[in-house]
């Protein structure tokens, strides 16, 4: 076996939302591969102390940072004046970064739903597009998206967030369809509740928790390396025959019946 296949030596990866829960898991997994990695956050303390954390635990890897808001337009152009300028050049981006605000559909003001877009959508297509130069440069590089299973089926978190997901799987396709031919991968992940800082609030409480469970045939809560290591793998040389795909991460919530 080549044992290269399960390893991302000599690579570069861009990770946003990096600083806490599901994007930092992402970022140690990735490290732990071997991949160098470029992490990208709003909060600039709460980054700059998760790539502490993350050097001490992989000394031997390359950890950088950039604060910045993946939903402003201008920032998004000033992550890529940054990732050229380092001159590392590019393997894999992870589009991770989203945000959710519930409501019922007529209570959304137009600046929050277009928010939630720019934050969960939009994002992702500009940093793609911006990341392709780069990521074309190579035989085999990868892009993943963080989807939800949101956008796969109805759940709780509205009308908004569903359907930015759901076009950011369609998104998925598309590239993978339009961009195979220039070695560039692109897959996504949908999970369902994951124990994060997002969704502590809701999973505090007592009878929401024990639907969400009720609805989970492995009767527990995902925790955040679980995601990490299905979006490894589809960075991974590993899976250099998948591309276009949407992986639920979800303890079988999709597939529950009666």
């Amino acid at each position: 076996m080549d044992a290269n296949r399960w390893r991302l030596h000599g690579q570069t990866a861009l990770v946003t939302g990096a600083s806490v829960g599901i994007g930092r898991a992402i970022a140690d997994e990735l490290l732990g591969l071997g991949a160098d990695v470029l992490l990208v956050a709003r909060d600039e303390a709460q980054l700059t102390a998760t790539a502490t954390e993350l050097s001490e635990e992989h000394p031997d890897r390359e950890v950088r940072t950039f604060a910045a808001d993946v939903g402003d337009v201008e920032q998004r152009r000033e992550i890529f004046d940054w990732v050229e300028d380092l001159g590392a050049g590019l393997n894999i981006l992870v589009n991770n970064a989203g945000n959710n605000i519930r409501r019922a559909a007529v209570d959304y003001s137009e600046a929050e739903w277009r928010a939630l877009f720019e934050t969960n959508l939009f994002s992702a297509f500009e940093l793609s597009r911006f990341a392709f130069p780069l990521l074309s440069q190579h035989a085999a590089s990868s892009i993943v998206n963080v989807g939800s299973v949101s956008g796969l089926t109805h759940v709780r978190t509205g009308a908004v967030y569903g359907m930015s997901k759901a076009a950011l799987h369609q998104l998925t396709r598309n590239l993978a369809c339009e961009w195979a031919e220039d070695g560039v991968r692109v897959n996504a992940v949908a999970p369902w509740y994951i124990r994060t800082r997002r969704t502590s609030d809701a999973l505090s409480q007592p009878e929401y928790y024990e639907e969400v469970i009720s609805r989970t045939p492995m009767r527990r809560i995902g925790e955040p390396e679980e995601v990490a290591s299905a979006v490894a793998f589809l960075c991974l040389p590993a899976s250099s025959y998948v591309t276009g795909e949407c992986i639920a991460i979800d303890g079988g919530f999709l597939r529950y019946g009666f």
